[in-house]
């Protein structure tokens, strides 16, 4: 399978990138949230969700798809400003299950990794589900480190615990 990242683009993009989200979540996030919860937001959902989203952040936000050989969106990274001071954010990074483990998520965070230092700051930061081990092992793989930050933030009104990951983007292309 060849994959090629480009920046979302179309309405389109943005239904398929709610289809990616949705799959992404429930597969990872399986037993760390109840199901009920994971149940609550649709592909459809979530298709609208980002294309409202990216509608009002698309001038200070970057999101690029990965798509495969037929032109199918199979991930997508999202990268942004941040409110935590001096420094910019990887809101996300998801790929569909079937491609865990390929290396799609990687192109992703490598070309994040490139926006991000774009954006005019030092450092990035991200958070990440405090149990999902699998996401955390795969951004401490590249050069992520945590960095004490902690939340509890809804999802879909289940409190759910949050550690914040860090980079220094001068280091990532050092």
């Amino acid at each position: 399978m060849t994959v090629s990242l480009r920046t979302a683009s179309s309405q389109g993009d943005l239904v398929a990138v709610g289809a990616v989200h949705q799959r992404s979540r429930v597969a990872a996030y399986a037993g760390i949230l109840s199901a009920s919860t994971l149940a609550l937001r649709t592909e459809e959902a979530f298709g609208e969700w980002w294309t409202e989203r990216y509608r009002w952040e698309k001038d200070t936000h970057r999101m690029t798809v990965a798509v495969d050989d037929s032109g199918a969106v199979i991930g997508f990274s999202y990268v942004g400003p941040s409110e935590t001071p001096g420094a910019v954010e990887l809101y996300a990074i998801h790929v569909l299950p079937p491609v865990l483990g390929t290396g799609v998520g990687r192109l992703l965070m490598v070309d994040a990794l490139s926006s991000l230092a774009t954006l005019g700051e030092d450092r990035a930061v991200l958070w990440v589900l405090e149990e999902n081990l699998r996401a955390r092992e795969f951004y401490e793989a590249g050069g992520w480190t945590a960095d004490g930050g902690t939340r509890e933030e809804p999802v879909n009104g289940e409190p759910v615990a949050q550690l914040r990951y860090t980079i220094d983007l001068r280091s990532a292309f050092g």
